[in-house]
């Protein structure tokens, strides 16, 4: 590490001492400095770009030249005559001002189109080549190239600090706009532009009127030779790792023309490389947006998952993954594109963790617990999309989404627990869900604007939990009080639910413009959701049949039969004007509420009127500079799951019972955020603050054991406030070929907490930083220095821990004779309280891939990970009651060998 270390100092000190600055001022014929000028350096001799920029607000421009040498330096500015004029280096630094002209001609426009970076408007397009050396295999080897982008180890794709919602190539829908999908399979040999698409919105005629500040699109332009063409590869690959054979299956295949597309990804391995996770399949949205989500209404459905343990950067004992997944787009006429996917995935994870428990109040009798568990997980997803877009005229849209999701999971754990000994759980799930959306956009005349969402859903979810446990003893006081039968040898306990939800929610906007600055908007809408929850309690006996006790708690109640329904009715108003350099929103939408649960022949209501602000302020200093300021007040309305009275064995040490007489709650919702990025230097700032006050919150009311870790919790309306406040920044400036940045997230928080009848103020601290330098030259190997120091402070009832995290890493790319590409990571993370290491680890990753030359088919990859055979890794996370340290243990060295065939 530390010969790269130096390696690396080496390669900066050389380059930038082997450069000089060519400066200047561009300026129109009346002298008034020109911002966004391109301004391009070519090398006579090699006929290559040698630099790129732009000018700043000022007229200044900036290009770093290599001495010694020739060079041809264009710059144009769209509607303006181009200015060519040559220079040559020595060891001084050069000054050149620029003088350009009016022309009504489109010469500026073939000089801008070659440009590295062009910027139209609110699009920013990269000429992916401009950033390519050739080691770059996927589109996020591409990106990550990129001034201004950062793409994370889960594949989502971040610009400016906001996150890409949706990916398309060629203008196509990839996947309903997947990053993850996108970023890990789009070949980057396939990639000619990338084209940044700020203040994205589906439909042209709502971009006026609606606040699209937050929406980020990227669409990849392919390069010509990859239309009316397969295009991809096939990677096949094996190896061996101890008792096992590793295997390796990867076709990804892609077809594009004008009228349609279509593209296969598949994967079938067991080397860890997840392709897509259950927790991928759960998180995949299907590109829908409830209509209601601006209208200050939050609704949950709960979550009905079984609890399956989630992986630790794709890392456990051992990983099976398979993935078909089909994408097509097809255009019978100009004016309708129908769309669709499938996506089939089967994972089969084992993971191994040890946990460290440590309860939030000593003093009440909690004891700390150690757990020891080995889990295998097997999930079966299911995900099938149909869409279809009409348009007729540029006065009428029509959407139409269908979106089906289905899933088999199961998970079966064989679990210790030093406080109840040994005992197993098993749960099962079959859910599925259908979506349909419908949207229409009606322009009646560039004044009156009309939009109507409806979306639906239906759900069906049926988890199933089992504990066994061997010792009984341990478990005594709890099966008294569920009422179980202790003649048998164990307790075998199980859970069932069922839980079945429909939602319709939809909505009528109408906008009045009034001027260029200004519009009104009314906005009428209705959300109705009604969920039905059944579960029981029950005991298997030795002899396998099933008996139900009557607990001696909550007046015996063990089962659930309750009916949930919400009811909303609300209208809005907004406003919205501009002037100088303000956009400014103010409105309120006044809401009719109805929640009723019916269960045990008892009827529950609630019934009241509510009106909710929202505020939102826009500050446009520069193009790409602003400040923006929202407010909003929400009502926020639990699930069905909370409300029933019954018992519900949620855990092997919870046991939960709902709250028919539940409230909703009030949140304040308050954010600052600014964003700068400064084309001329090529610095990136991005700050966002935000706060959360919530008033009536739901919070969970623990009953403990005394002398034991089983709880049986209650929720109820907290008469206190429960208050956050998070910070979240990035910088990061690109010079010559270096690019620096510090990421920063803070996160504070202050909660209410109620055990065994003692209310806690409960507050929690975490601070992240992570800096990073890196060097990305076109013929010199590149090396990437990462530092990330992470600081967990919690303070819960009489006890405060604090856990630290110091991650440093480095990695190296080179791309040798044009034939070899090696790549190599390691990283080192220890995690520490205030008196000692808890574990320390590191992984070392490398990779070697051989292509004759660029335009050979073949291609041969050795690739090894995790080359110091290390065995375990760790977190720490904080919970409502206790704080977790967990050790996980991973698989062992790998190494296989790949063939890959490129179409």
């Amino acid at each position: 590490m530390k010969k790269l270390l130096l390696l690396a100092i080496f390669m900066v000190t050389l380059f930038t001492n082997a450069q000089v600055k060519l400066t200047g001022i561009v300026k129109d014929s009346i002298g008034d400095p020109l911002e966004m000028a391109n301004v391009l350096a070519i090398n006579k001799v090699t006929k290559k770009m040698a630099s790129y920029g732009f000018t700043d607000a000022k007229g200044k421009y900036k290009l770093d030249l290599d001495r010694n040498g020739t060079f041809n330096i264009k710059i144009s500015y769209v509607g303006m005559k181009s200015v060519d004029f040559t220079v040559e280096t020595k060891s001084a630094d050069i000054e050149k001002n620029i003088i350009l002209d009016y022309d009504d001609s489109l010469e500026g426009i073939n000089i801008v189109s070659k440009m590295p970076v062009t910027i139209k408007g609110d699009t920013i397009v990269y000429n992916a080549d401009s950033f390519k050396n050739g080691s770059e295999r996927k589109l996020e080897d591409v990106l990550k190239k990129i001034p201004g982008m950062e793409v994370n180890d889960e594949g989502e794709i971040e610009i400016e600090g906001k996150k890409v919602g949706k990916v398309m190539v060629d203008g196509k829908d990839f996947f309903d706009g997947d990053t993850k999908l996108a970023t890990k399979n789009i070949p980057a040999n396939a990639v000619d532009k990338v084209e940044v698409l700020k203040n994205f919105g589906e439909v042209s005629q709502l971009r006026g009127v609606q606040n699209n500040e937050d929406n980020i699109a990227i669409n990849i332009k392919l390069k010509e030779g990859k239309k009316n063409f397969w295009f991809g590869d096939v990677t096949a690959g094996g190896g061996t790792a101890e008792d096992n054979s590793l295997y390796v299956v990867q076709p990804k295949l892609f077809y594009y023309n004008p009228k349609y597309s279509i593209n296969f990804i598949g994967d079938l391995n067991n080397i860890g490389e997840v392709a897509f996770s259950g927790k991928d399949a759960r998180n995949f949205g299907g590109g829908f947006r409830a209509p209601s989500n601006n209208s200050g209404t939050s609704i949950s459905l709960g979550s009905n998952n079984i609890g399956l343990l989630t992986l630790q950067n794709n890392r456990a004992n051992s990983i099976e993954s398979k993935l078909a997944a089909a994408n097509f787009s097809y255009s019978p006429k100009s004016t309708l594109d129908v769309s669709g996917f499938a996506i089939f995935s089967n994972s089969k994870v084992q993971t191994v963790q040890n946990t460290s428990i440590l309860y939030t109040d000593p003093s009440l009798g909690i004891p700390d617990e150690s757990t020891e568990s080995n889990t295998l997980q097997d999930t079966n997803s299911g995900l099938l999309k149909f869409s279809l877009n009409y348009k007729p005229n540029t006065n009428n849209q029509l959407d139409y989404d269908i979106y089906g999701r289905m899933s088999k999971e199961s998970q079966n754990q064989d679990f210790y627990s030093s406080n109840l000994g040994n005992l197993d759980q098993i749960e099962k799930a079959t859910p599925f869900s259908i979506n349909q959306n419908f949207n229409y956009y009606y322009t009646a005349n560039e004044r009156n604007i009309f939009a109507l969402s409806a979306q639906s859903l239906i759900q069906d979810e049926d988890p199933l939990y089992n504990a066994i446990l061997e010792d009984k003893a341990s478990y005594s006081n709890t099966g008294d009080a569920l009422g179980l039968d202790d003649m048998q040898a164990g307790y075998d306990i199980n859970q069932e639910k069922r839980v079945k939800t429909n939602q319709i929610d939809a909505k009528l906007d109408y906008w009045n413009v009034l001027n260029t600055k200004s519009n009104i908007n009314l906005t009428f809408g209705t959300i109705y959701s009604n969920q039905k929850f059944d579960s029981d309690i029950f005991q298997r006996l030795d002899n396998g049949t099933e008996f139900d006790g009557t607990s001696t708690i909550n007046n015996g109640l063990d089962t659930n039969n309750i009916d949930y329904t919400f009811t909303d009715v609300y209208f809005g108003i907004h406003y919205q004007f501009k002037t100088g350099k303000f956009t400014i929103t103010p409105g309120f939408t006044a809401h009719l509420y109805n929640v009723e649960n019916n269960q045990f022949s008892t009827n529950y209501k609630d019934n009241f009127v509510r009106i909710l602000p929202d505020f939102n302020m826009r500050i446009s200093l520069k193009q790409s500079e602003n400040i923006s300021l929202n407010y909003r007040m929400q009502t926020q309305f639990t699930d069905v799951n909370q409300f029933a009275r019954g018992l519900v064995l949620n855990n092997y040490n919870s046991i939960f019972s709902g709250n028919p007489i539940l409230e909703n709650a009030l949140s304040h919702n308050a954010s600052l955020r600014y964003f700068s990025f400064n084309m001329f230097n090529y610095t990136n700032i991005f700050a966002s603050l935000n706060y959360n006050k919530r008033i009536d919150q739901v919070t969970s009311n623990a009953q403990f054991d005394p002398g034991s870790v089983v709880s049986v919790r209650s929720p109820e309306n907290s008469e206190f406030a429960n208050e956050s406040l998070s910070f979240s920044g990035r910088f990061q400036k690109t010079f010559r070929k270096y690019r620096a940045s510090l990421n920063t997230s803070l996160s504070y928080s202050k909660y209410a907490q109620e055990i065994n009848d003692r209310v806690s103020n409960n507050e929690s601290f975490t601070q992240r930083y992570v800096a990073s330098f890196g060097t990305n030259f076109r013929k010199a190997p590149n090396v990437t220095l990462n530092y990330g120091y992470t600081l967990q402070d919690n303070d819960q009832g009489d006890r405060s821990t604090k856990r630290t995290t110091n991650a440093p890493s480095i990695e190296f790319d080179a791309y040798i004779w044009e034939k070899l590409t090696f790549r190599t990571k390691y990283s080192y993370s220890a995690l520490s309280d205030e008196t000692s290491t808890l574990n320390s680890f590191d992984f070392w990753d490398a990779s070697l891939i051989y292509r004759a030359n660029n335009d050979s088919k073949w291609e041969y990859q050795v690739k090894a990970t995790n080359l110091l055979d290390t065995r375990s890794q760790s977190s720490a996370n904080a919970g409502s009651f206790s704080v977790n340290t967990v050790d996980y243990y991973i698989q062992p060295r790998f190494l296989t060998f790949r063939i890959i065939y490129q179409l």
